[in-house]
């Protein structure tokens, strides 16, 4: 008779041996590879353990970004304070701000916290990918050459110095790293408290997008579409037009394009600058993005501003979604300090070119020559704002 130590080192033994033969019959595969399924549409990581770890990381980050933070600003309050200054309304220039704060044990430990944390949980899932990595460039090859939709990737396009920053220290970035498209994915998961499994996140952004005037919706654009989750979502929300996302990342175009076919929704991908795309003039009935502007230099911002208005046809809508459009709300002395840390620690390396373009978003989409309209949308950006193209 086995004892229970004898039955489960066998066990463990039959379930590894299997793992090679698994690996095989997924090269059979039309071209899903899903090694444990999915929850809602989200395709769940290729091993428990890892699922566990980053279920770890959200909790802990969770807990930084509401505890610890708290903590942070009331403590930052305090020395303001005790200089005489009002943390609220003061006319502290940056630099003044960290160098008040950078020593000070509890800033430190607020930024070490949250980005070591972030460092690890990329790193988890990045080796994971790369662990098995032929298998999942076959997938994407595979996904390349099907339908519903298209894929249309440039190799000879030149990818600009501001590109291949490793945004939110993501290792590689969005063009450096084959399986940015997973990598990104997951990580975006645990950065929205992991639950985002049907797409949640990104079909409230598109039910926020409003109509033309006319109300005729025949083609719509997503920039900078990443991992193409709002692409897939605008689809939904607009199911007879023709559905594109740009992206000068190749990596997440192959990875956006793989998800859509294996969900059956017919989107297609362009490889390009968002500033310089390849579409013709009076296109689109709707141009929208959702959390770009603050990833990109301060002109790109306004050359996409100027993009956007050409490749609408006349009576169209451009709507960008960020953390704000138009009219940054004042920041507090530790809201500078918390700006100041993401530029600096976190890899957003044009979040301050961010707070500069803000204020001048709305008069340089009237210089670009459209007619702007206010549109709150409830949808977790403090101001939307609009553009029309004239008729």
């Amino acid at each position: 008779m086995l004892d229970r130590r004898t039955l489960l080192n066998t066990s463990v033994a039959a379930i590894a041996s299997t793992l090679p033969a698994l690996k095989a019959e997924a090269k059979g595969l039309d071209f899903d590879l899903e090694p444990r399924g999915t929850t809602g549409v989200f395709e769940r990581l290729p091993r428990l353990d890892l699922e566990s770890e980053l279920g770890f990381y959200t909790s802990y980050r969770t807990w930084i970004r509401q505890d610890v933070f708290r903590s942070a600003a009331r403590r930052a309050n305090a020395i303001f304070r005790e200089m005489g200054i009002n943390p609220r309304e003061n006319d502290l220039p940056i630099r003044e701000v960290v160098k008040i704060l950078e020593s000070d044990p509890l800033m430190g430990y607020t930024v070490h916290a949250r980005e070591t944390t972030q460092q690890i949980m990329w790193a988890a899932i990045q080796d994971a990918y790369h662990a098995d990595g032929e298998m999942y460039l076959e997938e994407l090859e595979r996904a390349e050459r099907k339908g519903p939709g298209s894929l249309q990737l440039r190799a000879d396009l030149h990818i600009p110095k501001f590109a291949s920053y490793e945004i939110h220290l993501q290792p590689g970035g969005y063009v450096g790293d084959p399986f940015a498209g997973y990598i990104y994915y997951h990580g975006l998961n645990v950065e929205f408290g992991n639950g985002n499994y049907r797409d949640e996140l990104q079909t409230g952004r598109a039910d926020a997008v409003p109509l033309p005037p006319d109300g005729k919706v025949k083609r719509v654009l997503e920039q900078g579409c990443s991992a193409g989750q709002l692409t897939l979502a605008l689809k939904k929300k607009f199911p007879d037009a023709e559905v594109w996302g740009n992206d000068i990342g190749a990596p997440m175009l192959r990875f956006a394009h793989m998800r859509s076919v294996d969900l059956g929704i017919e989107t297609h991908y362009m490889h390009e600058l968002c500033e310089e795309s390849n579409f013709p003039d009076n296109h689109f009935d709707i141009v929208t993005n959702f959390l770009l502007y603050h990833e990109i230099p301060e002109q790109v911002g306004r050359d996409i501003i100027h993009e956007s208005f050409r490749t609408l046809r006349p009576g169209g809508i451009w709507y960008p979604m960020d953390i704000y459009t138009s009219n940054p709300p004042p920041q507090s002395a530790y809201g500078k300090f918390s700006s100041w840390f993401d530029h600096r620690w976190n890899s957003e390396v044009w979040w301050l070119d961010y707070r500069k373009l803000a204020p001048d978003f709305e008069n340089e989409m009237k210089r670009a020559g459209f007619e702007v309209v206010h549109h709150p949308t409830g949808q977790g950006s403090r101001t939307n704002i609009m553009g029309i193209k004239p008729a």
